[in-house]
C-alpha cells in the first residue's frame, strides 16, 4: 500500500483495527476498504481473537465515501467494478463480534459501517449522518436497510430525506448507538467491552451473533425456530459443559473456545 490506510494491533483477544486517513477524515475508498477487508478475515481465522473493534480517529471515525474518485464514474463504471458489494460488503462474512469505536463524524459510508458492525460505542463527540440526498444520491452500503431496523422508519426517514445528523445522545435515545461514552474514554471503554466479550466462549459467540443477526432476516417464527435449535446444539459443546459445571462449582469458567 502507498500508505498506512489502516493500522492493526492486538491487544489480548481483541483485533483492534484503526482507520488511518486523518488527512481525508478517514474518507473511505477502494484501498482503505480492501485493507479493512484483509484485517478482518485475518482476525476472524485467528484463533487467538475472540472479537475485533474497528474506530478511526478523534476528528472522525469516517467522513464517507470519498467523493474527490466517484466524480467521473459512470453506471457502467461502478455495475462493472461491482462497486460496495466487491470489498464494502466483507464485514458481513465475519462470525466473530465487530465492534465500532466511534467519534467525531460518521457521516455516509462511515455511518453505514458502524452500522454494519455488533455493536457501536459512541463518544460524546460522535455525529452520525446517512447525507447523501445532498449530491442526488442515496446511501447504497447497507444504509437504507439497517438505519430503519435500527431506529425505525420514521426516524430513518427523518434521517435519510433531509440528512441531517444526530448527535450522540439522540442516536443513543433512538437505539442507533449500544452506549455512549466520554471522547478521553473511548478506547478503553470499547476495548474493555470487547475484552469481556472475547474472554466467552468463542462458538458460543458466533451462534449468538448468527442468532440475534437472524431475527432482522426472518419471520418470527422462523428465527425462534432457528434460536431454538441453536440453543439445543450448545449441550453437545464442551464450553458449555464447562460453564455450567463452574457456575454450579463457584467458580470462573476456563473455556476452550470449543
Amino acid at each position: 500500500m502507498a500508505e498506512n490506510v489502516i493500522i492493526v494491533e492486538r491487544e489480548g483477544r481483541v483485533g483492534l483495527v484503526t482507520l488511518n486517513r486523518p488527512e481525508m477524515l478517514n474518507a473511505l475508498n477502494d484501498e482503505l476498504m480492501d485493507a479493512l477487508g484483509t484485517a478482518l478475515r485475518d482476525f476472524d481465522a485467528d484463533d487467538d481473537i475472540g472479537a475485533i473493534v474497528i474506530a478511526g480517529s478523534a476528528r472522525a471515525f469516517a467522513a464517507g465515501a470519498d467523493i474527490a474518485v466517484m466524480a467521473e464514474w459512470s453506471y457502467s463504471d461502478v455495475y462493472k467494478s461491482n462497486f460496495v458489494t466487491r470489498n464494502w460488503e466483507t464485514i458481513r462474512q465475519v462470525r466473530k463480534p465487530v465492534l465500532a469505536s466511534v467519534a467525531g463524524l460518521a457521516y455516509g459510508g462511515g455511518c453505514e459501517l458502524a452500522l454494519a458492525c455488533d455493536i457501536i460505542v459512541a463518544a460524546r463527540s460522535a455525529k452520525f449522518a446517512l447525507p447523501e440526498i445532498k449530491l442526488g444520491l442515496l446511501p447504497g452500503a447497507g444504509g437504507t436497510q439497517r438505519l430503519p431496523r435500527a431506529i425505525g422508519k420514521a426516524k430513518a426517514m427523518d434521517m435519510c430525506l433531509s440528512g441531517r445528523p444526530l448527535e450522540a445522545d439522540e442516536a443513543d435515545c433512538y437505539g442507533l448507538v449500544s452506549r455512549v461514552v466520554d471522547d478521553d474514554k473511548l478506547r478503553e471503554e470499547t476495548l474493555k467491552l470487547a475484552m469481556t466479550i472475547a474472554s466467552f466462549s468463542a462458538p458460543a459467540l458466533m451462534v449468538l451473533k448468527e442468532t440475534l443477526n437472524r431475527a432482522f432476516e426472518t419471520p418470527l417464527s422462523e428465527g425462534i425456530l432457528f434460536e431454538r435449535r441453536e440453543m439445543h446444539a450448545r449441550f453437545a459443546a464442551p464450553d458449555a459443559r464447562e460453564g455450567i459445571t463452574a457456575f454450579l462449582e463457584k467458580r470462573k469458567p476456563n473455556f476452550t473456545h470449543r
